[in-house]
């Protein structure tokens, strides 16, 4: 039988959303899904994190999972990492109920520490690694290098920081191709025109990604100073920085 958080998303293709995109009960049924059809390369995109994380994470110290959503991230580091501590941090209470049922068992053995609290206020201390996968985005641009130099103050000495993001590109050219790319890769997985355009409204105001020299100064800025991309699937990118 499918749980809860396994519903099939249809979101927008019943009427117009009303207000902004809010990661409520209703989107978290149907996030998981959600991820699947609209993000590309996003099955390889966590197998390959997990291998990232084997790789860099700091023995003995805990992993940081910053907007975990329903603890798809999470997974993926359990999987490469076993015996991680993960403190998963989100500040939707739905999407947390949906980690905890998702992941009961290493929620209920301690290995993940569920946290509801705003990502720019919660500790982080002695982090081995911290994982900003596709979260950064939704907070204002303003505020995102006073969350990345509080990061970098928050890892441990050859700690690192994975970043996922979604870009724009500055040649309108690229960036038409990369957005007409993803449009077709949404189609191809059964979502109408309809739901990409009343989606793509709800999101406007929300989600506002950089382009990659924007990410990669920003981070520079904050304290790192080895930036390396790792993953890229159309106008999906991820970094690791140290």
């Amino acid at each position: 039988m499918r749980n809860e958080y396994e519903v099939t998303d249809a979101l927008f293709a019943a009427a117009e959303p009303a207000t902004d995109f809010v990661f409520e009960a209703r989107v978290a049924r149907v996030f998981a899904d959600m991820l699947r059809r609209s993000v590309p390369g996003w099955p390889e995109l966590l197998r390959t994190l997990g291998m990232v994380a084997a790789r860099l994470q700091v023995p003995d110290r805990p992993i940081y999972d910053l907007g975990c959503s329903l603890g798809a991230t999470s997974a993926a580091l359990l999987a490469r990492l076993p015996q991680a501590r993960i403190v998963a941090v989100d500040n939707a209470p739905a999407m947390l109920d949906g980690l905890r049922e998702r992941l009961a068992e290493p929620v209920a053995a301690g290995r993940i520490r569920p946290v509801c609290a705003d990502i720019r206020e919660v500790p982080v201390m002695d982090a081995g690694l911290i994982v900003l996968n596709l979260t950064l985005q939704f907070l204002p641009p303003a505020e995102r290098l006073d969350l990345l130099q509080r990061l970098r103050r928050g890892l441990v000495r050859g700690g690192a920081l994975i970043l996922v993001e979604k870009v724009i590109w500055p040649d309108a050219d690229t960036d038409a191709l990369m957005d007409g790319l993803h449009q077709d890769f949404k189609r191809a997985q059964g979502y109408s025109a309809m739901e990409i355009a009343r989606k793509r409204a709800a999101l406007e105001a929300v989600l506002i990604p950089d382009d990659i020299e924007t990410h990669e100064q920003r981070l520079r800025r904050a304290g790192f100073r080895r930036i390396e991309r790792w993953f890229q699937c159309l106008n999906f990118i991820g970094w690791v920085a140290r």
